[in-house]
């Protein structure tokens, strides 16, 4: 069996891909990923998060 793998999601995307790939990594809906990336943007931990996230993780085969 194949191991699950976190991807950049290139069909259900706004700006990199980052809360689609979570959202399909871990099967829920992406707008619920969207809005905890905005709550934790207000801190600034969320920008971070994503930025470096919208680097490292590698877009859909």
């Amino acid at each position: 069996m194949e191991p699950k793998r976190l991807y950049r999601s290139r069909k259900d995307r706004i700006v990199c891909g980052v809360c689609g790939g979570v959202a399909n990594y871990f099967n829920v809906d992406p707008t619920l990923i969207r809005l905890a990336f905005v709550l934790f943007g207000c801190t600034g931990t969320g920008i971070l998060a994503y930025l470096v996230a919208a680097v490292i993780v590698p877009d859909e085969p």
